[in-house]
């Protein structure tokens, strides 16, 4: 199915279904077609599911960071849902929903992390070396997946117009730094919210042994596995990753 996205003057976000609220947050570069196939599912199941926009490019530069940005989502929660929500992130998704957490954890009824952020990862690094050179971005593109054909070309074509922005290019170098500097080992134990990881197991950018620390330091934490899949599993396997997060979250008060 196709979803239209709503615009409005700060926010730009896919609505769709009619029930409990599910807050989708992509990673760093990622998109809201990302979530595609958990939009299909979920809204066809008792669930009303948002996929904001995250403001990745749109902030002052001075303020590219994830404290900013998790402020950002509590602000679209208390306009946009009357209720506290199901947050799901992947990647530097997850990094945010582990600081809105943390921060309002009265907005957040349930927390599901896929590939986060938030005690160490592999990036880019602090740059774009041969940013012109695009079997260099399909490379490194494919090294997010298990399977490098799940990096068609249209997704090497957004990454590689990302990287050849130069001021795309600076935020997402900040952002990254951001993550990095961000280190939650300290705050996980605080999270009292239930907490689902789901976890390829071949994940390169954010390795099992962060899935195992988060599930270890975060008290009230479920965690579950998905083989040969690497670090965005709502799309390497979906069918898979939305029957675990399915089992798990429909019991949820």
């Amino acid at each position: 199915m196709i979803f239209s996205t709503k615009k409005e003057k700060k926010y730009s976000y896919v609505e769709a279904g009619e029930g409990r609220p599910l807050v989708l947050l992509h990673g760093l570069m990622g998109g809201l077609s990302n979530f595609d196939k958990m939009v299909d599912f979920f809204s066809d199941r008792g669930f009303k599911v948002y996929v904001p926009q995250l403001p990745i490019y749109d902030l002052p530069v001075l303020n590219t960071n994830l404290t900013t940005i998790a402020k950002y989502i509590i602000k679209f929660i208390e306009s946009h849902i009357s209720e506290p929500v199901t947050i799901v992130g992947n990647s530097m998704g997850g990094h945010v929903g582990l600081i809105l957490t943390l921060a309002r954890p009265d907005l957040v009824k349930n927390l599901v992390l896929t590939g986060s952020s938030g005690l160490y990862e592999r990036t880019f690094g602090d740059s774009f070396p041969r940013k012109n050179d695009r079997s260099y971005i399909r490379k490194k593109t494919e090294e997010v997946f298990y399977d490098p054909k799940v990096a068609t070309e249209d997704l090497v074509d957004e990454v590689f117009a990302v990287v050849n922005d130069r001021m795309k290019g600076i935020k997402t170098v900040m952002l990254a730094r951001s993550a990095i500097k961000h280190n939650m080992l300290n705050d996980l134990p605080k999270i009292l919210t239930p907490t689902c990881l789901i976890w390829g197991k071949q994940d390169n950018v954010t390795p099992p042994e962060v899935a195992e620390d988060m599930h270890k330091f975060i008290p009230n934490s479920d965690l579950f596995w998905i083989d040969h899949c690497g670090h965005a599993a709502m799309m390497e396997k979906p069918e898979e990753f939305n029957e675990i997060l399915y089992n798990w979250v429909k019991d949820k008060v």
